[in-house]
């Protein structure tokens, strides 16, 4: 390559080593060795500092011979193995800043709230040393009214620590705000970082756990040119993964305004029972007129759990990853060995007396949903609300699926409104991450009369068949006990004939509607008609009788409106049947939003 001659560092007749450096080249501002290519003695010297040499032109002339004792040591290249250079030591050191050890008096705030910090949370979900974090060396954009130095010491990582890592093996994009820094609030950077990292997970199809403990939007940043910041991304790219990773949220503490934004686009939500949600902290109340309220007041976990914001409540944040680890296990990639899970069962022979031969009798669902499924495979979602309609995930010999049960202690398992929504969210859920559905249909039908009506029952009923119908993964029913009118059918996807199967237990029973109420309004005539009330009652229940004959899961298997009457030890079988098509693969569809309700 053509160069300019920078230094000539031997002279005629010296003997040098193979190896050694001769002359000193520059070319686009780089600076290139010529060293000697054998043993020898310099026998000339073409070119002078300062000279312009063309590619290939003679430098220096060499006479090959053995140098001997004239052998001159080669420069040494590089340092000893562990020793470290000025550069790199400034990088490690502005990386040590941002740990932990190097913010004692803020870890020890922690301490007192009897929270952990970050990056602690972040090495108790991921693998060991998998974390590979993105954008550490970054600050707050706050140069223009404080000093670098203290914005390095301050605010690490612009209180946004993230990256890429493993949880048992499987890719994730994990991150934490740093309550630490500045109330864990979004700055100017952190947006950013967020971006790069949302860009990442939805390339890399990576599943996003994030801790969002903070207070919202940070006012103080002032190196921005903007005035409202409203053109940021990360709400949009954030949003924009829903349905196409899972995306688990976890909060303890406080958490408003734009932090409890990322957090409602999450799947799930896990958060400690000290953790205040809302989607306005303290300030923005105040400042809209509203009152001057506590943080402690706003959202408490407690009621978050109960309107449906939370999914799962726990006691702490080690809990709370103990559950994220859980649920990424449900979602693992097909065919991957990770989603699998060594298993174990009881004696199905238990799920023959779960329901009560009284008829009229309630019972616990959970103790069916506990028994059928692997042994401490069943992960409840939204317990807190909408408690007639019981969402779980869980296993079926080491295979995960969801689960979608009436609860008959509520209201006899009628469906009501919170119910259906949240029914129909979970079903989503399960389509969008490709999980098998079973439901367990033991219903007297949807929540009439007009205090239901007044919460809008016919829309949010409705949304259990829109939800179900469209479902590209397999489902399957089984009717415990009751299977009455539209209810049940929202419970088979709109119809008995429309899941993989739908079977009954020999305790199931099916009519259009209510069988007493079928009864009372059908012969209404034939029953006024009776003056006695005893003959009057003894008719009705004759009639009663008949008609439960007649919507007896044997009768209706015999009219084949169900596939068959299994006994119920024979659950779980019917069910594999669901998990028998590993390379199944679902029915092309534009790609669909997991509904945040």
């Amino acid at each position: 390559m053509p160069a300019t001659v920078v230094a000539i560092e031997v002279s005629v007749g010296v003997a040098v080593p193979a190896g050694a450096s001769l002359v000193v080249l520059e070319s686009m501002k780089m600076e290139h060795v010529v060293t000697a290519p054998c043993d020898g003695v310099v026998r000339a010297i073409a070119i002078a500092p300062g000279d312009t040499v063309r590619a290939d032109e003679l430098l220096v002339e060499i006479d090959e011979t053995e140098v001997g004792a004239h052998r001159a040591e080669p420069r040494p290249v590089g340092r000893a193995p562990g020793s470290i250079r000025p550069d790199l030591a400034e990088v490690l050191e502005r990386h040590a800043i941002g740990s932990d050890e190097r913010r004692p008096d803020a870890v020890a705030r922690r301490r007192e709230r009897a929270r952990r910090t970050a990056r602690e949370n972040l090495a108790d979900l991921v693998d060991p040393d998998s974390l590979v974090e993105y954008a550490p060396l970054v600050v707050a954009a706050q140069r223009r009214r404080r000093s670098l130095g203290e914005l390095i010491e301050r605010t690490p990582a612009d209180g946004l620590v993230g990256g890429i890592a493993t949880v048992d093996g499987v890719r994730i994009v994990a991150m934490s705000y740093d309550y630490m820094v500045l109330a864990g609030t979004q700055g100017l950077w952190n947006h950013q970082k967020k971006d790069r990292l949302f860009e990442l997970a939805e390339r890399l199809r990576a599943p996003v756990v994030f801790f969002t403990e903070g207070g919202g939007g940070r006012p103080g940043d002032t190196d921005g040119v903007g005035v409202a910041g409203l053109d940021c991304l990360a709400f949009h790219l954030f949003a924009r993964l829903s349905g196409t990773v899972p995306l688990i949220g976890i909060v303890s503490g406080y958490c408003f305004a734009g932090n409890a934004a990322l957090l409602g686009c999450c799947d799930v939500v896990i958060a400690t029972r000290d953790a205040n949600i809302g989607m306005g902290g303290p300030a923005m109340i105040e400042g809209g007129g509203l009152g001057v309220y506590e943080p402690a007041a706003i959202g408490p976990a407690e009621e978050q759990f109960r309107a449906g914001v939370v999914d799962v409540l726990v006691d702490d944040e080690r809990a709370a990853v103990a559950t994220a680890k859980q649920y990424l296990a449900y979602f693992a990639p097909r065919g991957d060995p990770t989603g699998e899970r060594a298993w174990e069962c009881v004696d199905q022979r238990a799920l023959r007396d779960v329901v009560p031969e009284n008829r009229v009798r309630a019972y616990d669902v959970r103790g069916v949903i506990d028994v059928m499924f692997d042994t401490d495979s069943v992960l409840e979602l939204r317990a807190g609300f909408g408690p007639g309609v019981i969402t779980a995930l869980a296993r079926i010999e080491g295979r995960p699926l969801g689960v979608v049960a009436n609860n008959p202690a509520h209201l006899g398992g009628a469906i009501d409104s919170d119910g259906s929504d949240k029914g129909a969210r979970f079903l989503q859920l399960c389509d969008a991450f490709e999980l098998p559905i079973v439901l367990l249909c033991d219903t007297p039908g949807f929540m009439v009369g007009p205090e239901s009506e007044r919460a809008g029952a016919v829309r949010h009923m409705s949304r259990l068949f829109v939800a179900g119908a469209n479902l590209r993964v397999p489902t399957g029913t089984i009717v415990l006990r009751k299977g009455y009118g539209l209810g049940a059918q929202s419970m088979a996807g709109g119809s008995f004939k429309a899941p993989r199967f739908c079977v009954a237990w020999p305790t199931g029973e099916f009519g259009g509607m209510n069988l007493e109420g079928a009864v009372r309004l059908g012969m209404r005539r034939e029953l006024d008609a009776i003056t006695d009330p005893a003959e009057r009652e003894a008719a009705f229940q004759a009639m009663l009788g008949r008609m439960y004959d007649a919507g007896k899961a044997l009768n209706m298997a015999s009219h084949f409106e169900i596939d068959d009457v299994i006994d119920p030890a024979d659950s779980r079988r019917w069910i594999s049947r669901l998990l028998d098509d590993p390379d199944r693969v679902p029915s092309p569809r534009h790609r669909a939003f997991i509904d945040t309700w």
